[in-house]
């Protein structure tokens, strides 16, 4: 803490955000809630319990978000025919075999399922800007900062949130919103994030900011 202690700063969500989940598809939530190790067999790819904790805690933000009227943006990855050429992935993990993978896996798991107004971008690389209409989506729509949650810490989440401080947006990213397949690459990554990129903070810290701006917005109308 002491190497870290330059870092060390008030957390706080910015103004006019917009809310950025990170890969909340089914194949993050394969096998039910389990250790991950128990499910490589048949879901590699699955987060298991990790992923199943973050439920909650997730719809709880999403809920605050909307109340409080502000963008809610979801990305997936980009399995389009014709899309990429051979090779493109967001990481370099092998590709689960034909009989693990599924004609949904990557759809939006249906406990986050977007709403009418919601976005849904699809990416091919690790990041939500890589590629992508985020930025010109963003400059539409006002946002100036970002809450990110999602999938994996360690990896598209990580890369979503160095290039949001890249490109001059605040970001807030929900700790309990958050997860990886390891609990310690997480807790690292997060640690990691914290001190460099990101505010880390808890849902309730942020469903407190939100809802206060939901109540500032029905005051106005």
């Amino acid at each position: 803490m002491q190497i870290y202690a330059p870092y060390q700063r008030e957390t706080f969500v910015g103004p006019k955000p917009a809310l950025i989940l990170i890969d909340l598809y089914n194949l993050a939530y394969r096998g039910g809630p389990v250790p991950p190790v128990t499910l490589q067999d048949q879901f590699p790819s699955s987060c298991g319990i990790h992923a199943h904790n973050a439920i909650e805690p997730t719809q709880r933000l999403i809920a605050s978000a909307r109340a409080a009227g502000i963008p809610v943006i979801y990305c997936t990855s980009d399995q389009r025919p014709f899309a990429a050429p051979r090779g493109v992935g967001a990481t370099r993990r092998k590709k689960p075999s034909a009989a693990q993978r599924f004609p949904d896996d990557f759809e939006i798991w249906a406990d986050f399922a977007p709403h009418d107004g919601d976005v849904v971008i699809r990416k091919q690389r690790a990041s939500i800007f890589q590629g992508t209409p985020l930025i010109s989506h963003l400059n539409l729509l006002g946002v100036q900062s970002l809450i990110v949650c999602g999938e994996s810490t360690s990896g598209c989440v990580r890369a979503s949130c160095v290039d949001g401080y890249s490109n001059g947006l605040h970001v807030s990213l929900v700790e309990e919103c958050t997860f990886d397949r390891h609990e310690l690459v997480h807790k690292m990554n997060l640690f990691d994030l914290h001190h460099k990129y990101a505010d880390v903070m808890h849902i309730d810290e942020v469903v407190a900011h939100l809802d206060s701006a939901s109540a500032e917005k029905v005051a106005a109308e």
